[in-house]
């Protein structure tokens, strides 16, 4: 730049010639900038739906060169006053601008605040569907002050073509899934302090999120109601505290304050309590986030900061801090569990999915089930594909009626063995079922699932006292199944063919295209030889067909391949529905398959104090539930 400004002082006091001479050299300089930017910054493909690319960038956020300082240097671009509506894509034929220029600054976070306010979460590109469903929430709810933080360059670029608000972390992660617990886990973690540092100076009050929670409400005139508060975080309790809509009782919560979803006010308590948070963990990489939060603000607790707001004293007796109400701002085991909101007949906020299994995919599949994720429309729809149609397979979806008798869920004490007969009697269900779609080359939609008794990773009684579960309750498929394990890609030589699922609540979802709607079978089970029931493709009357129970897997090819286009098979019942494999050979890859998609029931006081679900429990007389009674029967059911 410096050879740029004396270029053109010598042009300027220079003949008209050589000021042609050099205004020529520095067009074309510019112009070979273009194109090599261009080059390198190529966009990737965009969606239909995209998004603005008015906001600017930042300074990267990863303590590897993270700038944590309010006096941070502006982007070297001229940034527009106006931004673009968030989902309105960039020009497909424009370029992408400079990674520099997604640095997060001062400028770019108080252009996207309203009211002073500003909404962020991050993550990696693993987490690209859950921050789309994230965004689009709120961005139904009318909000519209957010931003997303980019971990890795390929989320950066797939949002920014996408029209999200998003700067550059700086963290150059991995773009892989983290687990839970994990030294990547705890470094995501680590970032969202350094985050918390480096906003708060701009000024602005922060409400940051992790990613894996829905706003199902503005939540925004809520926090304004507190404008007293420093601090206002959520909580892992799970046991209602108030029944309305008023701050928690920070005297009644007992668990622990949870940093997913938590909002900041720029004061100075606040900005004391970030640094000392950040030098804490920057001090030891074995503190988890969330306990080094809860270990400062619980220096002191107390007392109430009034008689009516609910805030209260903490950390170091000048922060104000509440506690948002677990009923609406709900955790996984209100909102999942025991749907404290519904039964207090009061509209959530928020959902975050903790107190779950499975890892993410048990969390996108408990949004699901919620019908608050967003899923591409091709997820809605299963025509089948080629190989099943030059097999002349059936393609589309699979369902069926569960058929659960009053006493299995009702009747004598809830313990362990009613609970496990409940689950193992849905279980056998499932499993025809799922030997079924293997067969027909459909999609399950999973069946609604009944429980009897919580689970936990602790010893518990069954439903932890105080809470609002009810028994028995519709538990979220991952109480039992691993559904990690159900969408993991496993070899098709060793466990046959993958058989993919859909939530129970798939039919109900408004998503669901009519055309899906509006094909469709239902399969009446019957006994052989009863009026109108042979294993012909002759229905009975248009969308009814009459099948025979007891089936194999030939008939059922034989049969169903003339409703390869029918987009939704629905079957009475799976009660004896399927008699077993012809092919052997494939029969062992199903049973290998599907003894992987059962978990555990945990846990009873005893070592170890779970106890292993068995999909095959039936082939085993007078099994019981039990924990396993030695380190060497502690192994799953194969």
């Amino acid at each position: 730049m410096g050879g740029w400004r004396n270029a053109v002082q010598e042009a300027v006091g220079s003949k008209p010639l050589f000021l042609t001479i050099y205004a020529t050299i520095l067009v074309g300089i510019v112009v070979s900038s273009f194109y090599v930017f261009s080059a390198i910054y190529s966009p990737v493909a965009s969606t239909t739906r995209s998004v603005s690319s008015s906001w600017l960038p930042t300074p990267p956020l990863s303590q590897n060169g993270v700038s944590l300082s309010s006096n941070i240097s502006q982007p070297s671009q001229p940034r527009s006053n106006k931004l673009r509506p968030i989902w309105e894509a960039p020009p497909r034929t424009s370029k992408m601008p400079r990674l520099k220029s997604f640095r997060l600054t001062k400028e770019l976070v108080r252009q996207r605040a309203k009211d002073n306010v500003i909404i962020v979460t991050f993550g990696n590109f693993a987490f690209m569907d859950i921050i789309l469903t994230w965004v689009k929430h709120l961005t139904d709810l009318g909000v519209s002050n957010l931003l997303v933080g980019a971990m890795d360059t390929k989320l950066l670029k797939a949002l920014y073509w996408k029209g999200i608000p998003v700067f550059d972390m700086g963290s150059r992660m991995s773009t892989d899934d983290v687990g839970w617990g994990t030294p990547t886990f705890h470094k995501m973690g680590r970032e969202k302090v350094l985050l918390i540092n480096a906003i708060l100076p701009f000024g602005v009050e922060l409400l940051m999120c992790d990613t894996d929670m829905v706003w199902l409400k503005d939540p925004l005139p809520y926090l304004a109601r507190y404008p007293d508060a420093d601090v206002l975080t959520s909580s892992d309790q799970v046991a209602p505290t108030v029944i309305d809509d008023r701050l928690a009782d920070w005297k009644l919560v007992g668990a622990a304050y949870n940093v997913g979803i938590f909002h900041w006010r720029p004061t100075q308590s606040a900005i004391k309590l970030a640094k000392e948070w950040k030098d804490m963990l920057l001090a030891d990489d074995n503190i988890w986030d969330q306990n080094g939060f809860n270990d400062l603000v619980h220096k002191q607790i107390g007392p109430a900061v009034d008689d009516e707001s609910g805030l209260f004293y903490a950390y170091d007796g000048n922060l104000k801090l509440g506690i948002l109400p677990e009923s609406i701002f709900c955790n996984g085991h209100i909102y999942f569990v025991q749907a404290m909101y519904q039964q207090l007949r009061l509209e959530p906020y928020a959902v975050h999915t903790t107190f779950q299994y499975a890892g993410t995919e048990g969390k996108r599949h408990r949004l699901r089930e919620a019908m608050v994720f967003y899923d591409p429309p091709e997820y809605y729809d299963a025509p089948g594909n080629f190989v099943s149609a030059m097999m002349n397979y059936a393609g589309g979806f699979l369902s069926f009626k569960p058929s659960i008798p009053k006493r299995l869920l009702f009747d004598g004490k809830h313990n362990l063995e009613s609970h496990f007969t409940l689950i193992n009697y849905q279980m056998k269900q499932i499993r025809s079922a799922l030997a079924i779609a293997s067969v027909l080359n459909r999609t399950l939609v999973m069946p609604p699932l009944w429980c009897r008794l919580d689970r936990l990773w602790f010893p518990h009684p069954g439903v932890l006292v105080g809470t609002m579960t009810r028994q028995p309750f519709l538990c979220p498929l991952d109480h039992v199944f691993e559904v990690n394990n159900m969408l993991k890609d496993f070899p098709v030589e060793e466990f046959g063919p993958a058989i993919d699922i859909r939530e129970y609540s798939f039919f109900n979802n408004p998503s669901l295209p009519q055309q899906v709607k509006e094909s469709w079978l239902d399969v009446q089970l019957c006994k052989e030889g009863s009026k109108d029931c042979h294993a012909s493709s002759n229905t009975s009357q248009p969308g009814l067909l009459r099948f025979p129970k007891h089936s194999s897997e030939e008939m059922l090819k034989t049969v169903f391949s003339s409703f390869k286009d029918v987009k939704v098979i629905q079957f009475s019942s799976m009660q004896d529905a399927f008699s077993g494999f012809t092919d052997k050979t494939r029969e062992e890859r199903f049973r290998k398959r599907v003894k992987q998609y059962v978990g555990i029931w945990c846990c009873v006081d005893h070592i170890p104090g779970h106890i292993y679900y068995d999909m095959y429990w039936d082939e085993k007389p007078g099994w019981k539930p039990a924990p396993p009674q030695t380190p060497e029967d502690d192994h799953p059911p194969w």
